[in-house]
């Protein structure tokens, strides 16, 4: 196969490296781009975007039967609900093709080269490509390490058989009876609760001594509260050991091993930067421990080969990844730019939500800042009375001296949609004052925004 010479190699066809290549493809930039697997990488194909449709599917199916049961919105009542998982799994797969799909189009829009097949680096600028067609060489001016990352696995529960990972778990052909999930973080408990909806009897079992340990208590409370009326058992300060034909073996705090009956085991204890298989020992990179270290412009120590997305570590987030790489794209294009963003937003899609952007009250003491805040809780919000589901709250956290906002905070139901005024109001410097005097639609969750602010202030309204 004859050698390819370009401007820009992209490694990888995740968020970040695709969005990287359109944008460069659209500025003229001679591009190609390589991916071993589907287009979309792990978010489209076996990430977000799957277990947002699991997790949709999961809560239609849980409010079906509590009509059927009684228990939905007073007045209403229907028959019970059968569940045709498949029709469901084709369903979330159909979303998948389209989206993987429409990136395969914006890239041919956009002039962008792909192939398909697995990089290796010989040096800083050239690529050995392994296609099903043969052996493929690719010369670069400059080139974009997307790896992404990869699930981690623990000593004693190997993936394979009924041990196994987030992947997998997408792609059940049926819904577990008995569903063991290791690890309380957000990728445990997001898809834990939605089997527990759609029927599995699910059991949580967490080495901290809290759920959702990246985030502040308060927080997590309201998930905690929802996950025992969901059913789902937590074990805490627990450790899973070992498959054990239909169980899970868990030692707990004082040393007792328990035996829980799992016909499938999820082990979700965390993602590491996928660093090998494509040569990474072939370049003189710096790391942070297992990710590639890069500066504020995604530059690795290598002149002309940028990292962007997971491979560079937390936070592992789709949208960042996207951020880095439309950045990327630009500086190769001849731009100045530079990565000067005020926060990244987080979004764990459990039941309630929860979204953090900028520093919490207890972030923000850590690091010096003399901050105030304010809640506003659900309860007190018409919208969410109105849909049944008033649980949660949103927090304002503000600089004492100039009530300059440092971090939004929120758990509730739908809250995930507030993430975007949260990140837009940091980035645009608003003050406690600027959010207050803002003008929120009635009746939305929203309200609860300028609600906290006033809180913030001093001068609560509706609380």
């Amino acid at each position: 196969m004859p050698d390819i010479s370009c401007k820009l190699l992209v490694i990888g066809g995740g968020p970040g490296g695709y969005v990287c290549a359109i944008r460069a493809g659209q500025r003229g930039v001679d591009t190609v781009l390589v991916e071993r697997a589907q287009l979309g990488g792990s978010c489209l194909n076996i990430g977000c975007i799957p277990s947002k449709a699991l997790i949709h599917a999961g809560e239609e199916f849980h409010r079906a039967r509590g009509f059927a049961s009684g228990s939905g919105l007073p007045g209403i009542s229907a028959g019970a609900p059968s569940l045709n998982f498949a029709e469901t799994q084709a369903w979330k797969d159909g979303i998948v093709r389209r989206l993987t799909g429409g990136v395969a189009s914006l890239l041919k829009s956009a002039g962008v080269k792909v192939i398909e097949g697995t990089a290796r680096f010989q040096d800083g600028k050239t690529v050995q490509v392994s296609t099903t067609t043969g052996e493929q060489l690719v010369r670069a001016e400059a080139v974009v390490i997307a790896t992404g990352s990869k699930t981690v696995a623990l000593p004693g529960l190997p993936f394979g058989g009924n041990v196994i990972s987030s992947t997998e778990a997408l792609a059940l052909n049926q819904v577990p009876e008995r569903l063991a999930v290791v690890g309380a973080g957000y990728i445990g408990l997001e898809i834990g609760t939605a089997y527990a909806k759609l029927g599995a009897h699910v059991t949580v079992v967490e080495a901290e001594d809290r759920i959702l340990p990246q985030y502040d208590a308060a927080l997590t409370r309201p998930v905690a509260a929802r996950l025992k009326d969901l059913g789902v058992t937590v074990h805490l300060g627990a450790k899973a050991r070992r498959s054990a034909g239909d169980a899970l073996v868990v030692e707990s705090a004082d040393g007792d091993e328990t035996r829980l009956p799992a016909d499938k085991v999820l082990v979700a204890v965390g993602r590491r930067p996928r660093t090998d298989g494509w040569g990474l020992e072939e370049l003189a990179l710096e790391m942070d421990g297992h990710a590639v270290r890069i500066d504020e412009q995604c530059r690795t120590a290598m002149r002309g080969v940028y990292a962007i997305g997971d491979v560079t570590g937390e936070p592992m987030l789709a949208h960042r990844a996207m951020a880095q790489g439309e950045m990327v794209a630009e500086l190769v294009a001849g731009e100045r730019r530079a990565w000067d963003k005020q926060c990244v937003p987080a979004i764990c899609f459990t039941d309630p939500e929860i979204v953090t952007a900028g520093l919490s009250p207890d972030a923000a003491r850590a690091q010096g800042i003399e901050a105030k805040s304010g809640t506003f809780p659900f309860r007190a919000n018409g919208r969410a009375m109105t849909t049944g589901r008033d649980d949660g709250f949103v927090r304002v956290v503000a600089r004492a001296d100039n009530e300059a906002v440092i971090g939004l905070q929120a758990v509730g139901e739908g809250v995930s949609e507030l993430a975007s005024e949260f990140a837009l109001a940091l980035e645009m410097g608003a003050t406690l004052e600027d959010i207050a005097a803002t003008v929120h639609p009635h009746p939305s969750r929203g309200e609860a925004v300028q609600e906290a602010a006033f809180k913030t202030l001093g001068r609560g309204l509706h609380l």
